[in-house]
């Protein structure tokens, strides 16, 4: 029973949340498991580009590190918030969701080109949370029953935790720093007088990921029409054409 539920609540997650989380997960397990080493994950611009190995461009998001505290407070707040924000404001633009994992993991590659930064989840993470934070800006939240505070306050107070532990902030600002862009070009900026909207989402990722809507004025011909049509209707029909 237990696990029934389990795969009814993991077939229940939406697509991106589901891919992303899954993909995070094995990729811990491969590590835990000695099948790869953090070696072969980390961003190492070098390696990049003089070595050609791309797939460091897309693991540095899926590992944050051994099985522990920290990964799973990472991966419940990941899938809490990554879900919120595909079942919530993106609900129905797929392709939309998509390209804010492609703008912000583009900017954040960039600036990992400048800095130190081995592996860039826990930042993405932030950029979730930042952004749903902004477009839900008078929920109350709890902090583990210490502090009641308004969702914006959110990212800071994640980030104040990973100091208490003695983390570097770096990470928590550049998810924050990111989130931030995003948010003003795609939900400030086009309202501001003059303004208009920068992000426009690529036409092929909207015809790989988002169902094109059906023409309520679309009238099938006789032969598209369902095998469920009613027998009477069609004898109907047949009897009495137009």
């Amino acid at each position: 029973m237990a696990y029934q539920g389990f795969a009814q609540e993991y077939l229940g997650m939406p697509a991106v949340t589901r891919a992303y989380t899954t993909a995070c997960v094995l990729t811990t397990a491969a590590v835990q498991l000695e099948f790869i080493t953090p070696f072969q994950l980390y961003f190492n611009p070098d390696l990049i580009f003089r070595k050609f190995q791309i797939w460091r461009l897309i693991t540095n998001f899926l590992f944050f590190g051994p099985l522990g505290f920290s990964f799973f407070f990472n991966m419940i707040f990941l899938y809490r918030y990554c879900r919120m924000l595909e079942e919530g404001s993106f609900r129905g633009r797929t392709a939309d969701f998509v390209f804010m994992f492609l703008f912000g993991g583009f900017l954040m590659t960039l600036f990992g080109l400048f800095a130190s930064l081995f592996f860039l989840g826990q930042a993405f993470t932030i950029m979730l949370v930042y952004v749903w934070s902004r477009r839900n800006p008078y929920i109350r939240m709890n902090f583990f029953g210490l502090l009641n505070f308004q969702a914006p306050f959110l990212p800071w107070v994640l980030m104040g935790f990973s100091l208490l532990l003695g983390n570097s902030i770096i990470i928590d600002l550049l998810g924050i720093a990111v989130g931030h862009i995003y948010y003003f070009l795609e939900d400030v900026f086009p309202n501001q007088p003059g303004g208009k909207k920068l992000l426009l989402t690529p036409s092929f990722l909207k015809m790989v990921f988002d169902t094109p809507e059906e023409d309520p004025n679309y009238n099938p011909l006789p032969e598209d029409r369902p095998e469920h049509l009613p027998r009477d209707q069609d004898e109907h029909e047949q009897q009495h054409p137009q």
